[in-house]
């Protein structure tokens, strides 16, 4: 039994209560009377309604042990990353792995794999292929439906995912960045029920009118909390909470907990923050999360007090795995699978000859906090009849290099990175996750995409006459690491690459990890080309 403020998110009330559990369940609630200041808070955990736990760089287990310190008990979790590199296999060591901790992951079935036919993926996953997944209790939606022009244009396999989705009863994600009037209507009435993708308020606002609704996102690369939260109090119903993509560093710090306590400290009601956090994701996803009623699963949480916020306790089934800052959940070694298959590069392999006709160099503008780009046209910065990148001018080489089968790296320009020395890489590259690297020479460059190929994934930094490299052996996403080494280690790593390396970036390595993300706008790079998202078609790097 537990004596508490009963936090009661149906009635809007909050009650000295006592609460008695039993095999998991909240057997009892006896009510006392009117709040106890002396005592603390029990209310309903927190879910993550939209995050690829790939992008921790850990795997479920050891995202999960760091998660639960922050309140959270749940996510809706996409795994196309790891789809994107071992297809179904991917989807089900996501499932397996994440089953053997205390935490409720709900995977989704990957709807874009590969993303799109204008990049090389580790695999394909089809409209069986999602039915298979969908007839699964595991799988409990569609995932985010990325190919927006697939679905405008009447593409068959895209729409006939929609379609088993809906014929299990089953939620389908959106994904339409920028989309916006009949097209937006469009996409919406095809079936596809959220959006984490908006970025401004009137976007949101329109979707909402169209039957969708929206994933406020803050997360490690793309934060659109300040522009969109004014939709909570206007829509409380039609609100969640999500990260999308968390680093570790970040991880560590705080999860949903923090969206909270920023929509608590700008005045929006209790009620509806804690239908954003809690409520809305779980009966959107017909989560198996208790809601701290009679009955339901012991999931919640206990905190000092509702002006604070700070996480006492995380309970998930009536078992306490989290505790004033500390995980208790157990430190689990996982299984390694990857896909991996390409030569060590050298320097010459990253050469751009230049068109002797062009004039102007198309650049890639990156943007802090976004992932989106811009498209720039500079004058061609030349030596030796080479392409070369300019840190003066803030001009660096970009690259991409097929993970899956040797061939040439592809060459592009990017703006905002603001490295003046050396060269940072990933394995982690939406969606297709090969090989990218940024740098200011190309024996800097080589040198970086060299460390990942001999790790077989990973990221990496060099410059200053240093080399450094996190492994991320699984996938070339993630490891199994404990979930505070790895926090420290990624910590330090981004410290030298914004120190040494002189970046202007807060998240080096995850705005570094979307240039590659070719279905969201505008011009990105894959292993096949420079391709302008806006258009969908290749486009030459030099006019």
């Amino acid at each position: 039994m537990m004596r508490v403020n009963l936090v009661n998110i149906f009635e809007q009330s909050v009650s000295e209560a006592e609460v008695t559990i039993e095999n998991g369940l909240i057997s009892a609630i006896l009510i006392f009377g009117p709040e106890n200041a002396t005592l603390p808070y029990a209310l309903p955990g927190f879910v993550d309604a939209h995050v690829h736990i790939e992008s921790s760089m850990l795997t479920p287990a050891q995202f999960a042990r760091l998660a639960v310190v922050h309140g959270t008990v749940a996510t809706v979790s996409d795994p196309h990353e790891i789809a994107n590199v071992l297809g179904i296999e991917g989807v089900h060591y996501m499932i397996a792995d994440g089953k053997r901790v205390p935490f409720k992951f709900c995977f989704g079935a990957p709807s874009c794999v590969p993303a799109t036919v204008f990049e090389t993926a580790g695999a394909t996953i089809n409209a069986e292929d999602v039915r298979q997944l969908l007839a699964s209790d595991d799988i409990g939606y569609l995932a985010e439906v990325m190919n927006f022009p697939g679905v405008l244009g009447g593409d068959p396999d895209m729409l006939a995912k929609i379609a088993w989705a809906k014929h299990f009863d089953k939620p389908a994600d959106g994904h339409a960045p920028g989309l916006r009037g009949q097209q937006a209507e469009a996409y919406a009435n095809a079936g596809l029920s959220t959006d984490h993708e908006c970025f401004t308020y009137a976007e949101a606002r329109e979707k909402i009118d169209y039957g969708v609704k929206i994933l406020i996102r803050e997360g490690s690369a793309a934060r659109n909390f300040e522009a969109l939260i004014p939709l909570l109090s206007e829509f409380p119903e039609k609100i969640m909470f999500c990260s999308d993509d968390k680093h570790p560093d970040s991880l560590v710090v705080g999860h949903i907990n923090l969206l909270v306590k920023r929509a608590l400290e700008q005045g929006h009601s209790l009620w509806d923050v804690l239908k954003a956090a809690s409520l809305n994701p779980i009966t959107h996803y017909n989560l198996p999360v208790g809601l701290l009623r009679q009955g339901d699963a012991a999931d919640f949480i206990v905190v000092n007090n509702l002006d604070d916020f700070d996480i006492i306790q995380t309970w998930l089934d009536g078992e306490l795995i989290a505790e004033n800052g500390t995980s208790l959940i157990p430190n689990l070694p996982s299984n390694h699978i990857n896909q991996f298959d390409c030569k060590r590069k050298n320097a010459e392999d990253f050469q751009c000859k230049a068109n002797q006709t062009a004039s102007q160099l198309r650049v890639i503008e990156a943007l802090e906090g976004h992932l989106i780009t811009n498209q720039l046209t500079e004058p061609i910065p030349m030596k030796d009849g080479l392409i070369v990148a300019d840190p003066d001018r803030d001009i660096l080489k970009i690259a991409v290099v097929n993970r899956y089968r040797d061939s040439t790296p592809e060459i592009a320009f990017i703006r905002n990175f603001g490295l003046k020395t050396g060269a940072i890489a990933s394995t982690v590259a939406h969606d297709s996750h090969n090989i990218i690297v940024v740098g200011c020479d190309d024996a800097s460059i080589a040198e970086a995409v060299n460390l990942l190929i001999d790790a077989k994934g990973g990221i990496s930094a060099v410059g200053e006459g240093q080399k450094l490299k996190l492994e991320l052996p699984i996938a070339g996403l993630m490891t199994d690491r404990d979930g505070y080494e790895v926090a420290a280690e990624y910590t330090k790593m981004d410290e030298f690459v914004k120190g040494s390396l002189h970046s202007t970036l807060q998240s080096p390595y995850m705005t570094l990890s979307f240039m590659a993300l070719l279905v969201i706008p505008s011009l990105k790079l894959s292993d096949k080309g420079l391709f302008n998202g806006d258009k969908f078609e290749f486009v030459s790097l030099t006019i």
